[in-house]
């Protein structure tokens, strides 16, 4: 058995190195000619304006730190350590909307965004500091525990020496994207290499279409022979070749003629193949095209909705994975049962002003939301509490049948408090008035305010 013990091994057994850590083999060249990796591709407009889009979203999106109360509801964990870090200032040296748009570009450019993690002496963090994900490998060590190598360069940290930072989980933020083994997620740039190379390939076929004068390229036909052909051809091409040259009027001698061989754009579809690989990358990080400027297929009727959609399909996964892994790596066990970090997304999903109103109204008309709910959800002052601001009202004509008319034998004092009254009760005679009042012939009939009603 010795001779075939290294063919047999198990399928379960632990390896040294995660399936996913090792993504870089699906960049380089394209089936169309062009090297892509995530910098070439951000200079193609599309993917620069998807990436930038999804970027600010997430970005621009409140994050709060909440725990739970013992009435079962929630609020803003405001003097919690990590609330500043989220919400405000990770660390000093950027912002909380420039932190999340940096790893949200990690993100969707490499698939994978990471932060390292920095702790003082109670285990509380204290500052998160993105780290590039070209630079980062998962691995396992002998006893199959992940840990995280970064490749430090001499330009990020010039006073530290060594080559490589071996970090513990507990000390990395990772945010993996879609990925085949659930622990790092593949760079989308990667797996849409070709799409992308097509792309800048067009694009580049553009551009030099445009240097050559907007004319195409052709053959210059000699009746003789010429004894040097590179002295004609860069002679033409200084002339006639260019933008700055389109127009002149060539001048052939010696019995020459020009013939061109190249189909124009529009027989190639130029703009219609152009279009569709804008319409392709969008599809790529699903964002919609009208997002990116192509407005073919958007109306008033529509695009709103769309606009929804891109929220619900496109924004909410991104944020779920933000909101898991913040709860993994920066909140304690124990913490994680009383705290959860949470994305806004309310205002990205409001309607228009109208919309908004009479969903508002429908909410206090049955008694769901409050002034100050309402208040809160558009950004104004609460009213006090005193003034009604916290009460919720119901419509007196929505009541179960079995309290209609409980409150008909009540009535109100002087003092305002209510009470129900004897059980006496006055009987007017034909004339309208009861039995005292017979002498008196200008009399009206007296309202008796018992059991609620006239008697």
């Amino acid at each position: 058995m010795g001779i075939f013990s290294g063919l047999f091994k198990s399928r379960d057994k632990l390896q040294n190195s995660t399936a996913g850590s090792s993504y870089t083999f699906f960049m380089g060249g394209s089936t169309a000619g062009k090297y892509v990796n995530e910098r070439s591709a951000m200079q193609m407009t599309a993917v620069y304006s998807c990436v930038r889009i999804l970027a600010e979203a997430v970005a621009g999106l409140p994050l709060h730190l909440y725990r739970y109360t013992d009435s079962g509801g929630k609020e803003k964990a405001i003097d919690h350590p990590l609330y500043l870090l989220l919400h405000d200032e990770p660390n000093p040296e950027m912002s909380s909307f420039v932190f999340r748009e940096t790893l949200m570009t990690h993100l969707l450019l490499w698939g994978n965004a990471y932060a390292q993690i920095i702790r003082n002496g109670k285990n509380e963090v204290i500052a998160l500091y993105p780290l590039m994900p070209n630079k980062m490998s998962v691995d396992r060590d002998e006893n199959g525990q992940l840990y995280y190598t970064y490749q430090r360069s001499n330009e990020e940290a010039p006073t530290m020496k060594g080559s490589s930072v071996i970090l513990k989980p507990s000390d990395v933020l990772h945010i993996p994207g879609l990925g085949f083994d659930g622990l790092v997620g593949y760079s989308p740039i990667a797996m849409a290499k070709n799409a992308i190379g097509m792309a800048i390939a067009c694009e580049e076929f553009g551009a030099k279409f445009f240097a050559n004068g907007a004319a195409p390229s052709g053959v210059l036909e000699h009746p003789g022979t010429i004894k040097d052909p590179s002295r004609v051809r860069e002679a033409w091409q200084s002339q006639f070749g260019g933008s700055s040259n389109s127009g002149k009027v060539a001048v052939l001698e010696e019995g020459m003629k020009y013939t061109p061989i190249s189909i124009s754009p529009e027989q190639a579809q130029f703009l219609e193949t152009r279009k569709f690989q804008i319409n392709e990358i969008a599809r790529i990080f699903r964002v919609p095209p009208h997002m990116v400027g192509d407005l073919e297929k958007s109306s008033f009727s529509n695009i709103e909705q769309q606009s929804l959609e891109f929220v619900k399909y496109t924004l909410d996964p991104w944020v779920i994975r933000w909101e898991q892994s913040i709860m993994r790596s920066l909140l304690t066990p124990e913490e994680k049962k009383t705290y959860y970090a949470k994305f806004n997304l309310d205002g990205l999903l409001r309607g228009d002003y109208q919309s908004r109103m009479n969903g508002y109204a429908i909410g206090r008309q049955n008694g769901w939301m409050s002034a100050n709910d309402i208040r809160e959800l558009e950004n104004l002052d609460r009213i006090p509490a005193e003034e009604g601001g916290d009460l919720y009202l119901i419509n007196g004509n929505m009541l179960p049948m079995r309290d209609a008319g409980a409150f008909a034998n009540t009535t109100t004092n002087d003092d305002g408090k209510e009470e129900t009254p004897d059980e006496e009760v006055l009987e007017l005679d034909e004339s309208g008035t009861d039995g005292d009042d017979s002498g008196n012939e200008n009399s009206a009939p007296q309202r008796h305010h018992r059991r609620g009603k006239l008697v």
